[in-house]
């Protein structure tokens, strides 16, 4: 059994995955209080970008920072492009599957914990894909309890995410539950990975793939590039005090049509 490293740049990897799922988190904790408060189609939207910034941001992008972190001493470690593009897409349709499934569900709680374990289930299925995507000169095998709890840990953190996305709201209550939000990601990744071994063995030919460099720095570059224009749309639109207020005044009148308000002229006076 061949020794791992998780950290081998120390804790440069680490800290940095962990910083760059808070802010993923917090802008798709952002994203989801304008959902709340947007309503109807436009809410469909703003939940989209926040699947990108969780699933995307807060938690493909950090796994891969931390994998950068990750060597085995005399091994060469390469990439499949294809796989690990598609735990990309995997991370952001079951976070977007999961927001969906817990902001149409009312307050009942099944929704929120079946979209809580359709969501940990499938960040847990990224996280696994995106090792599966890792070729090197040993053979990979898996703790099967760790990984059940690493999966357990999936599925409480996006139940925790879940509910803070459908209920917190204002800057320092989003940015303490990104904290929170940041820890359980990178819990769960960790825990997986100390359910990995590997028994490296003598190359008998070249391994396959991609450096991480190579394309791991684009595919975090357009990650980045995406999170940053979300960031960018969330603050050149309407402050939630503004949209709170819009919502607020739209009820009021929705209120005054359904008791048959009397029908007002052009200057607000009443006909007939």
């Amino acid at each position: 059994m061949s020794p791992i490293d998780h950290f081998s740049y120390g804790p440069v990897t680490p800290v940095l995955a962990y910083a760059v799922s808070c802010v993923g988190c917090m802008l798709g904790l952002l994203l989801t209080a304008r959902a709340r408060l947007a309503g109807g189609r436009e809410a469909k939207f703003w939940l989209a970008g926040a699947a990108v910034a969780i699933g995307g941001t807060g938690i493909w992008t950090m796994h891969f920072i931390a994998m950068l972190g990750f060597s085995v001493p005399g091994s060469v470690i390469r990439y499949d492009v294809p796989l690990t593009a598609a735990s990309a897409l995997l991370a952001i349709a079951v976070v977007g599957a999961g927001l969906f499934l817990a902001a149409y569900g009312g307050e009942r709680i099944w929704r929120l914990l079946a979209g809580g374990v359709l969501t940990g289930a499938g960040v847990a299925g990224m996280h696994y894909l995106g090792m599966a995507a890792m070729n090197m000169q040993g053979h990979v095998s898996y703790d099967p309890a760790i990984v059940s709890l690493s999966v357990l840990i999936a599925v409480a953190a996006a139940t925790a995410a879940l509910w803070f996305a459908l209920r917190v709201s204002g800057a320092l209550k989003i940015g303490a539950a990104a904290l929170v939000m940041g820890v359980a990601v990178a819990g769960m990744h960790y825990t997986g990975m100390a359910s990995m071994t590997v028994e490296a063995h003598a190359a008998m030919a070249p391994v396959p793939g991609a450096q991480a460099i190579d394309f791991l720095l684009p595919l975090l570059v357009a990650i980045s590039l995406i999170t940053a224009g979300l960031l960018l749309v969330v603050v050149l639109s309407p402050s939630e005090k503004e949209l709170r207020g819009e919502a607020e005044f739209r009820e009021r009148l929705h209120r005054a049509n359904a008791e048959g308000a009397p029908e007002t002229g052009l200057f607000g006076t009443p006909h007939g």
